[in-house]
């Protein structure tokens, strides 16, 4: 079992910048691979980022390429979503989640069933 807490969330103005952190706590998070997901007000939850065991390979939602970096630090146990340039529209609840199949037997980074484990979830919030 792998618990995961969110950090880093608050209010900021848009064109500002956030860092995000998710801290493992059971296990290491070195077999999995990590997922940023968010979901705002009404709306369905949405893939954000991922990053491979290995933190060599990332991938990113075309909303956020170019704004956000996903990183890894396996020896602390954390993943990190850096946010820069935030838009009002960024406003979500953000959620880390780990998974242990993609990459071995599937390769839909950007499909939450593929992820076994989630956190509670963090609020960001842009205002204009």
């Amino acid at each position: 079992q792998v618990q995961l807490v969110e950090s880093g969330g608050g209010l900021v103005q848009a064109g500002g910048s956030l860092r995000l952190s998710c801290a493992a706590s059971g296990r290491t998070l070195n077999p999995y691979v990590m997922g940023w997901f968010r979901q705002a007000p009404g709306k369905e939850r949405e893939f954000v980022a991922a990053i491979r065991r290995s933190g060599r390979g990332t991938y990113y939602a075309d909303s956020v390429k170019g704004r956000f970096t996903i990183s890894r630090d396996n020896a602390k146990n954390t993943v990190y979503l850096q946010m820069n340039s935030l838009k009002p529209e960024d406003t979500a609840v953000h959620y880390c989640a780990a998974s242990r199949s993609l990459g071995l037997y599937h390769s839909d980074y950007a499909t939450e069933v593929y992820y076994d484990y989630w956190g509670q979830g963090t609020q960001v919030t842009v205002s204009s």
